[in-house]
């Protein structure tokens, strides 16, 4: 069966840092959502990965030590590792600064420019460094940051823009007779009432305070901004190339595209939506069919940050309840358009109510029974009896339910109907109570009929919780000792044939004890905080006293200090040590000091460290200064001004 194409992509995540279980949560949806189309007889390519490129990266390459490349060669890893451990079934991991992705950006910004959509201009506007976005007044919320809430500070660049206004009528008559292009309803009438109706202002598309990012070929000293860099993966990779026809283009674009759901979360809904769509309409290529702006997961009752300090991470929570319990949990918890909200009593209490009471209970002792009143071998004498007919036509009806509700990404919903043929098979078990049967030798034949009406309904839940719960599913049929069914088998009850042997039973999940797993938990976080300490401490190697005396710490005067172009983090000096001629000097303390603070001050430097290149510039040792724990407040060590230049520390 093959019922065509299916690309799904995903937001690629950004290589700031770990990811998140919030960041988490849409990957797993999207492998939900994959596994299901595989199944149920789509041909499709799901595509994920990391986008590369920016000032954040930049700035913390820096504060590294190491390349932007290095530094993003390692988060990347990270969060490819991640992905692997949610066991999830991506076709391909794409990275941005992959040089095929970078030379079709390229031409598309040239395309665009060439055609008179891209225009050189200068932006002057208040700027959110964290969000990388400039806004005018209007669009500030109390003067803060409208997708943040962070500060904001005015800049001003030379810069390349996008006409947005050509292209918005086209694409609010696209949005308009599209129903479905934006998902959920609500959020269509946002990004139209909000942004488009009112009106588009011109997009930034360069930048020239940052280095880190793709050049423009006709003007290098500006990089491509994250609009075209990072949005234009969903084509680039699978082979598009704005120079050629169709009939030339990639075997995977031709094949795929148009995309069939952009999965994002909400937060980047406006970019999917207006920018995305609208660079497409410029240069003439088909829109994707949707795009569908996933809801938040929330800790307690606040969104997940790192200055909050209640970031909880997948992998973590992987080894505390296992990765279907993971899956399940958020899959299951999150609402199709509403927040949905992580604790670790709410995960412990789906896997005790849902997976351990519902699923796990009725597998276990389903097999016990075939093994105990039938040897492990299932044989269907036919001798019907009340209740069959109930739960035998709700085994048949789940599945067109199931593919209902996953047609239109309510995979919660999607979940849920499996669980209630669950329920009902329980109730089953208990309307015909076979342990009593299996007490009475004439009523052989009727307690036959009901094992295998339940191994052959677990045989349907089974194929259907693939998607959702895979290491599972692939258990259960292991139990029943065949192969996992494939989407034509759930048309009919009997695909289990008379004379099979089953396996032997196992323990799916086991119950957990509330009070004992919430101390295990607590147990294990502050061990990871420990650690964490540890590690930082013997990340820092002793020395001995000959070793120290070869750091000269040399008193040096400022006599200049000014912040390095193109960096948000350093400040260069000029120093007076002492030895007739200056010293330069690269600090990353921009946040801190301002440059004219510095002049004049009395420092104490590192003199003899080789030399090292920072942002084209040659630094030649390293002031010394103190930081708080928490990393917030940072001092340079300053000395009495009557200690002259040159002396050292002994």
């Amino acid at each position: 069966m093959n019922k065509g194409k299916f690309y799904l992509s995903t937001a690629i995540a950004y290589t700031s840092g770990k990811p998140h279980v919030g960041n988490t949560y849409e990957i797993v949806l999207a492998d939900a959502i994959c596994r299901f189309k595989r199944l149920n007889g789509y041909d499709v390519y799901f595509q994920t990965g990391t986008d590369e490129h920016g000032i954040k990266i930049q700035e913390k390459a820096e504060a590294a030590g190491v390349t932007p490349q290095q530094y993003v060669d390692g988060v990347a890893a990270e969060i490819r590792r991640i992905w692997d451990v949610m066991n999830t079934s991506y076709d391909r991991f794409v990275r941005t600064t992959d040089e095929h992705h970078m030379e079709i950006v390229q031409k598309i910004f040239k395309k665009l420019y060439d055609q008179g959509d891209i225009y050189k201009g200068a932006y002057k506007g208040m700027y959110c460094t964290p969000c990388e976005s400039f806004w005018t007044e209007s669009q500030l919320v109390n003067g803060k940051c409208p997708d943040c809430g962070g500060e904001v500070h005015y800049a001003e660049e030379e810069a390349y823009f996008f006409r947005m206004s050509k292209y918005a009528p086209k694409l609010i008559e696209h949005i308009e007779s599209h129903p479905e292009f934006i998902q959920p309803e609500a959020r269509k009438n946002e990004m139209l009432n909000n942004f488009l109706k009112p009106g588009l202002q011109d997009l930034c598309v360069s930048r020239t305070s940052f280095t880190w990012g793709i050049p423009v070929t006709f003007d290098p000293k500006h990089v491509i901004y994250v609009w075209i860099d990072a949005l234009s993966n969903y084509i680039t990779f699978p082979g598009y190339d704005p120079d050629k026809p169709f009939e030339e283009q990639g075997e995977q674009y031709k094949k795929y595209w148009p995309a069939d759901v952009h999965l994002i979360g909400k937060d980047i809904l406006r970019f999917h939506t207006i920018y995305w769509p609208i660079m497409l309409l410029a240069l003439g290529v088909p829109l994707p069919r949707q795009v569908f702006g996933h809801p938040w997961l929330m800790v307690g009752d606040g969104k997940m940050s790192k200055s909050k300090g209640n970031v909880i991470y997948a992998d973590d929570l992987v080894d505390l309840y296992g990765v279907d319990a993971v899956r399940y949990f958020l899959l299951h918890e999150m609402p199709f358009a509403s927040d949905g909200t992580f604790t670790h009593d709410l995960i412990i209490e789906r896997i005790n109510s849902d997976l351990a009471n519902i699923l796990g209970n009725l597998v276990k002792r389903s097999m016990d029974m075939c093994h105990k009143y039938s040897e492990g071998v299932l044989s269907d004498h036919g001798v019907p009896g009340e209740h069959d007919d109930e739960l035998i036509a709700l085994a048949l009806a789940t599945p067109k339910k199931v593919e209902e509700k996953m047609d239109s990404l309510h995979v919660a919903d999607a979940i849920d109907e499996i669980f209630i043929l669950l329920r009902r098979a329980n109730k089953y078990v208990d309307e015909t109570q076979p342990w009593v049967l299996g007490r009475d030798p004439a009523q052989k034949g009727r307690l036959d009929t009901i094992l295998y009406n339940l191994l052959e309904t677990i045989r349907i839940a089974a194929t259907l919780l693939a998607p959702f719960l895979p290491d599972t599913s692939a258990k259960i049929f292991r139990q029943l000792n065949v192969a996992p069914s494939d989407w034509d088998s759930l048309s009919a009850f009997g695909a289990l044939s008379a004379g099979h042997v089953v396996g032997g039973s196992e323990v799916l999940f086991a119950r957990l004890d509330p009070v004992k797993k919430i101390e295990e938990v607590n147990a294990f976080y502050e061990a990871k905080t420990a650690g964490a300490k540890a590690a930082e401490k013997s990340s820092i190697p002793s020395v001995t006293i000959d070793e120290f005396s070869k750091v000269r710490m040399t008193v040096c005067k400022i006599l200049r200090c000014e912040a390095v172009e193109k960096s948000t983090k350093l400040l260069r000096f000029e120093l007076d040590d002492g030895s007739g001629t200056t010293r330069q000097i690269l600090s990353g303390i921009a946040k801190y000091y301002k440059p004219e603070e510095l002049v004049g001050r009395t420092v104490l430097a590192c003199t003899n460290l080789p030399p090292r290149k920072m942002m084209g510039l040659e630094s030649n040792g390293m002031l010394l200064s103190t930081e708080s724990d928490d990393g917030k407040a940072l001092h340079l060590i300053m000395l009495d001004d009557a200690i002259p230049a040159g002396f050292t520390v002994c």
